[in-house]
């Protein structure tokens, strides 16, 4: 679960995190007010989306007076922000955060992730603040300072100091520095978060560092944990077909592919999608049905793929070991009755029941399902399919 800058700044703070004064607004008259609350002659009007690149999409601007305020909120507010990250259909701006001007003398880039291979935390900082880390991190990853922290022994002095180092700090700045990055540490663990990215996070004129930006992300299975987190959830910022899957306890992620993945087990639906890629397709999808899967959620997985207009072929890769294969395929029958199965279904069903599957198919007599021998073969029709070539 993703949360708004506005959001996680208020998390920052109660970690003693130092980040500017600011105040959402949600019309142009409350961004306004919000101004005139901060005083001072300098104000950022931000778009509040679920995605980054906000600034070069026209999302982030500076106002030196309150009638530029008022301009910028005016403009902001309602418009589709297209982003590197929102894909070109971009977002609606339902919301705007003021925040007051800041000094700022240097950018840095200061961020904290899962390291799955290390199975740590990791924390990173680069002097390429303001710029996109992922750019960063192809053209120039010796710009780039990691350091992985052990859980058992938390964020430690040596690890702020290699960050510290590697960013060039003064010495005399070493200190503050450190302290600012156990304390988003500790924002990180105490909130399961999974990524916390400040970009920028900038050095004042008189050396101190503020959060200029903030986004944070969270592990959606310990939300339970944390009510509080659960309640910033915004759904005006979530794909609605991945939460009508969620209610119907479907494992279901958008991709901008055109080849619909139904596949049984997250390893299984993760190796799909690879030889899928692999054939020269590109998966539309990740949906895992799971384990328990009968017809009705067979159904609905169909139903919540084909809602996106640039599916051309599914393929339905189930292996049958807790499920039946025979119920996957009653269950895609039962989708060509409810829905409107208009694209090619290339189908490789294997494990329980999978003969008995097969019969059931056949005898269904349904034109636009394809039977495939095995994996290799169902990837390479459903990708022809999505070309129009089977």
């Amino acid at each position: 679960m993703n949360i708004h800058e506005y959001q996680a700044k208020e998390i920052f703070r109660k970690y003693n995190v130092p980040v500017p004064r600011g105040k959402v607004a949600f019309t142009v008259d409350e961004a306004v007010e919000a101004a005139k609350e901060l005083g001072g002659n300098l104000w950022v009007v931000k778009a509040q989306i679920h995605a980054g690149g906000r600034g070069l999409g026209g999302g982030v601007k500076l106002a030196k007076s309150i009638d530029e305020v008022r301009h910028w909120a005016d403009e902001i507010l309602g418009m589709t922000l297209v982003t590197h990250q929102t894909g070109p259909e971009g977002k609606v701006v339902h919301k705007v955060y003021i925040e007051e001007g800041a000094d700022i003398a240097k950018e840095f880039y200061l961020g904290m992730l899962l390291d799955r291979a290390a199975e740590m935390p990791v924390m990173m900082a680069s002097t390429e603040g303001g710029m996109e880390i992922e750019k960063v991190a192809a053209e120039t990853p010796e710009k780039i300072v990691k350091v992985t922290i052990d859980p058992t022994i938390g964020f430690q002095g040596f690890h702020g100091r290699k960050l510290a180092f590697g960013l060039g700090l003064p010495k005399e700045e070493i200190g503050t520095f450190i302290k600012f990055a156990s304390a988003l540490y500790n924002a990180y663990m105490d909130n399961d978060a999974e990524m916390i990215e400040i970009n920028p996070l900038i050095k004042t004129g008189d050396g101190k560092f503020l959060a200029l930006d903030a986004k944070m992300g969270f592990d959606d299975n310990a939300l339970y944990r944390h009510p509080d987190i659960s309640e910033m959830r915004d759904l005006e910022e979530e794909e609605p077909t991945e939460l009508e899957a969620k209610a119907h306890g479907l494992s279901y992620i958008k991709l901008d592919g055109n080849v619909g993945c139904m596949v049984n087990g997250a390893g299984l639906a993760m190796a799909t999608m690879d030889i899928i890629k692999h054939e020269g397709g590109e998966p539309a999808n990740f949906l895992d049905v799971g384990g328990g899967a009968n017809p009705e959620t067979v159904a609905k997985g169909f139903e919540i793929i084909l809602k996106d207009p640039n599916v051309k072929a599914i393929f339905v890769n189930i292996f049958g070991g807790i499920v039946r294969c025979d119920r996957v395929a009653n269950g895609i029958l039962e989708a060509t009755k409810i829905t409107d199965v208009n694209v090619p279904v290339v189908v490789r069903l294997d494990g329980t029941n999978a003969d008995e599957a097969a019969e059931i198919l056949k005898n269904a007599n349904i034109e636009n399902i394809i039977a495939a021998e095995n994996l290799a073969d169902g990837a390479r029709k459903a990708v022809a399919a999505a070309k129009g070539e089977l």
